[in-house]
């Protein structure tokens, strides 16, 4: 399955999407500012099956206003297309993101935090048993 992972921001939207066998995630770039019109027309324009936003829940588990915005951007996707939309918790991506800008990623660093975004949502679907190509 083509998943589309967004890590919303109030400024832009990082996306990064998978192969169809969940294996290889790569960045796409990001929505500036972050529109849900557009985010779907990505979606569309990748083949996408599934999208999935990152929700920035705290290290202490706490779901503070940013979290609230990626919800209802998520709810604002779920009005505009009929591909499923999911969200995910996305605690340390930017961290990750910005680790491998360090290491030379070249992509910017909101499309490589919904990469290593993605990476996490792919090992979570796999390890339940409903992700991948088996």
């Amino acid at each position: 399955m083509r998943i589309l992972a967004i890590d919303h921001g109030n400024a832009r939207a990082g996306c990064a999407i998978c192969d169809p066998t969940e294996t290889i995630s790569r960045p796409l770039g990001v929505v500036e500012p972050p529109d849900p019109a557009e985010v779907v027309r990505v979606a569309e324009d990748e083949g996408a099956e599934l999208i999935v936003v990152g929700v920035p829940v705290s290290l202490d588990g706490v779901e503070r206003e940013q979290a609230k915005a990626a919800r209802e951007f998520a709810n604002a996707l779920r009005e505009r297309t009929q591909v499923g939309v999911e969200t995910y918790d996305e605690r340390l991506t930017t961290r990750m993101a910005n680790e491998s800008a360090r290491s030379g990623a070249g992509a910017p660093p909101d499309a490589l935090a919904a990469a290593h975004l993605l990476d996490s949502f792919m090992q979570a679907r796999a390890a339940r048993g409903n992700g991948g190509a088996g």
